[in-house]
């Protein structure tokens, strides 16, 4: 068991955080000008290898390969090829092992800014205002990233270093499946616990749980017609509507009282249904032939993937047999999450010690977050056993328009990982 931080060294890499700040907001900047989107993660990837040769160590690729991670359980079904796509991980090893090893990770990944036009700032040209940082990935989850990055690189300038393993791992697809996240987890050894620096909910707070998730595709073929002879057609947008309405019984369903695990009471509406993509037709004066339609469910604890997969069949063969939509082709396709729920351990040493010394330097809470989303937090503790300490800076708007983070927040998360990595990995000093 690590020794409680000396107060000198405490003092030193508080005052080393503070010397950071700047080059902390430069760095943040360089990854929201990267438009690491699915498929386009390379150039963030790039500068995450560039950062950590920058902290004196060796960045190590890692590939993510379906068919080696398609037996795990917390694999999801690819969206996209993960050629060129590769994880970069780094790992500090000590001169001697004192203390306990701990993994600092996050996604580069970013969903798409949507509509462009309507932010106020470019979404890939960060700016400041009012003491936030704007952009897209800027709170999701690039700010924690630096911060982790920045928590290391304090030590070094107060002339210290973690007296244990430290892994550095920059994923790839949190947002999507997470396959990422598991390839990296797998390829290096099991360590002691886990800090990932994910956004909360606008506010200081540590995930306390969270939701799984399966995404679906449904692909609707109806029967095309010149809309003169329109009632001989088979409207394929009218039908893939038609199927995902059925969906809002099975919504309710999800969300009765007697389903809720005890993390989420007093949440409301936990468990969502989104349907976040449609496409199809083919002209304006024409019944459309194909409709498509993305979903994303959400999974509560007690009911797992695979339960809500079936589900999702079920309610979809439903839909195919009803008359109205006799003649119609439906097809439904599972990409993307295959995410089991999870309830993180909050009296695990890295969660109490974190939020003791958040409390600490801000002067605030970490206060326990049941989330209606989900994180690569999963991983470490279904699979590992590992416990996770998840909490970020104060983000807004993440997925929305207008993303920002707050500076002063990821200052403070920034000294909160530079002081629970010492106190948790002891410290050495540097050759």
């Amino acid at each position: 068991m690590t020794e409680t931080l000396d107060p000198g060294a405490r003092g030193a890499i508080l005052q080393a955080v503070d010397a950071l700040r700047e080059d902390a907001v430069r760095t943040l900047e360089t990854l929201v000008r990267c438009p690491s989107t699915l498929g386009n993660e390379q150039s963030a990837l790039n500068e995450m290898a560039r950062i950590y040769e920058g902290l004196g160590l060796a960045p190590r690729r890692v590939p993510t390969v379906p068919e080696v991670l398609a037996s795990h359980p917390g694999f999801s079904p690819p969206l996209v090829s993960y050629e060129g796509r590769d994880n970069v991980v780094a790992v500090h090893t000590p001169r001697e092992t004192r203390g306990r090893s701990l993994v600092l990770q996050g996604h580069v990944d970013v969903v798409p800014e949507g509509a462009a036009d309507m932010w106020e700032t470019p979404p890939y040209e960060p700016a400041i205002r009012g003491g936030r940082m704007y952009g897209r990935g800027a709170g999701d989850m690039k700010a924690g990233i630096v911060s982790y990055v920045m928590a290391f690189k304090a030590l070094r300038l107060a002339g210290l270093q973690p007296a244990a393993e430290v892994q550095m791992q920059s994923v790839i697809e949190e947002e999507c499946s997470g396959n990422g996240a598991l390839a990296a987890m797998l390829a290096l050894p099991k360590t002691d616990a886990v800090i990932i620096p994910e956004p909360g909910p606008g506010l200081p707070a540590m995930y306390s749980a969270e939701v799984g998730v399966v995404w679906a595709w449904v692909t609707v073929s109806g029967r095309p017609a010149h809309v003169r002879d329109m009632q001989a057609g088979l409207n394929a947008i009218k039908a893939a509507n038609a199927i995902a309405a059925r969906f809002e019984d099975y919504q309710a369903e999800m969300n009765k009282a007697e389903r809720i695990h005890a993390s989420f009471r007093g949440v409301n509406h936990p468990v969502n249904v989104n349907f976040g993509t449609i496409e199809g037709g083919e002209w304006n004066s024409s019944v459309p032939t194909r409709a498509r339609i993305g979903m994303r469910v959400g999974v509560m604890m007690g009911y797992t993937a695979a339960q809500t997969k079936a589900d999702i069949e079920r309610i979809v063969a439903e839909a195919a047999a009803d008359p109205a939509l006799k003649g119609a082709t439906v097809k439904l396709e599972f990409k993307g999450f295959m995410a089991d729920p999870c309830v993180f351990d909050m009296n695990a040493p890295i969660v109490t010690m974190a939020k003791r010394n958040f409390a600490d330097v801000s002067g605030g809470l970490l206060r326990d977050y049941p989330a209606t989303g989900l994180t690569d937090g999963r991983f470490f503790t279904l699979y590992q056993d590992t416990p996770v300490a998840c909490f970020g800076p104060d983000a807004q708007e993440i997925h929305g328009i207008d993303e920002s983070v707050g500076i002063d927040s990821m200052h403070d998360i920034t000294r909160t990982i530079a002081l629970t990595m010492a106190e948790w990995c002891g410290v050495e000093k540097t050759a």
